[in-house]
């Protein structure tokens, strides 16, 4: 009995030592969520997501949530993140300086390419128009979005502040710097007069705190925003990438009825469909945005000389056309027509088309970046 009582011991510690070992050969993924609103609302609907990739892909996925967008950044660069959700301002600075490279965007649940930034106030609010926003007198309460928000701060501040060579500090009583949640409950319950937001997050707020989204109204609506992208390092393994690219791309689309619907109820959560490829070409819109923003208020400073603003403006006017041929060129190519190739077997729903295309598309994206 003694002798078969230390077998069991010993059969049992090998099996432990087994997981344990298993366990440490287990691949970790921490996967960034930018701050759009409190984290303990972001992991209600990333963290269902979050455990299919664990389960499709076989790696440990975490979710990382900083309290800013530079955080996540941050994260990525010290690869502390290695893929993350980003907006496109905040991805530029991810590709920019943390070694990150786009590889799929996320679609808006109704199909849209993209979506909007919005200026909101109060639905009893007597301010009706971006004009009344704008009478500069001091007396508005401004919420603008995160720094590194597209829509929330870049969006806003180039096709409204930068456009009419307003600074918005001389314009307003007080600015303050907010999530999207934050801005739309502070303007919903009077406690700014105006906020940028966009249309997602509007939406969204619909389900999560419906009494303050029916006191919210839009009075500004900008030009499209690409969709968000995702973001991995370009350092990860070609083996751990075409993982990620493969699972992102086949879910919602590719499996039993049953698992697609699953899916896409969880998608829907984040209310997304399907994820659709991208690359960092996505970004030559923003950064074209970006330089005509800097553009704009060189030309209002009145602290620079009319030969510091004309070499200045020289320079970041000969960027933007090398960008806009880029983005002209990045139109027709080959990257581009696969992407329309399987938009098209998307919609027909032919897996089969699907799962050829999604490898072929990963085998470009992990080896040469297809910009």
């Amino acid at each position: 009995m003694r002798k078969l009582a230390m077998l069991g011991t010993a059969l049992a510690i090998a099996a432990s030592l087994s997981a344990t070992a298993v366990q440490a050969q287990t691949k970790e993924i921490n996967f960034g969520i930018i701050a759009t609103e409190a984290s303990s609302n972001l992991k209600t609907i990333w963290e269902p997501f979050l455990a299919d990739m664990a389960k499709g892909t076989g790696f440990k996925v975490n979710g990382f949530y900083a309290s800013d967008y530079a955080g996540v950044i941050e994260a990525m660069r010290f690869k502390k993140v290695q893929i993350a959700w980003y907006g496109n301002k905040s991805a530029m600075e991810a590709v920019n300086r943390a070694d990150g490279q786009i590889f799929v965007q996320s679609v808006d649940s109704d199909g849209n390419p993209g979506y909007w930034s919005h200026l909101i106030v109060q639905k009893d609010s007597p301010i009706k128009t971006l004009e009344d926003v704008l009478k500069c007198d001091k007396t508005v309460t401004f919420g603008i979005g995160d720094p590194n928000s597209t829509s929330g701060f870049l969006v806003p501040t180039s096709y409204i502040f930068a456009a009419k060579n307003i600074e918005p500090k001389d314009c307003f009583k007080t600015v303050r710097n907010a999530s999207h949640e934050a801005n739309a409950m502070a303007v919903a319950n009077k406690q700014i007069d105006v906020g940028t937001n966009n249309s997602e997050n509007l939406r969204r707020l619909e389900k999560t705190a419906p009494d303050a989204a029916k006191n919210i109204r839009v009075i500004w609506t900008s030009p499209l925003i690409p969709s968000d992208p995702i973001v991995w390092r370009k350092d990860m393994s070609t083996e751990d990438k075409t993982k990620l690219y493969t699972w992102i791309l086949s879910y919602g689309r590719i499996g039993t009825p049953d698992e697609i619907a699953a899916a896409k109820k969880i998608l829907a959560g984040l209310q997304w469909a399907p994820f659709s490829p991208s690359a960092d070409d996505q970004l030559l819109p923003i950064r074209i945005l970006e330089n005509n923003k800097t553009i704009m208020k060189i030309k209002g400073d009145a602290k620079l000389s009319a030969e510091d603003k004309a070499t200045q403006i020289k320079s970041l006017e000969a960027e933007v056309k090398t960008w806009q041929a880029a983005a002209d060129k990045a139109n027709a190519s080959p990257f581009r027509k696969k992407v329309a190739e399987f938009q098209e077997a998307d919609k027909a729903g032919d897996q089969a088309k699907l799962k050829k295309i999604i490898a072929e598309l990963a085998t470009s994206m992990t080896s040469t970046p297809m910009n």
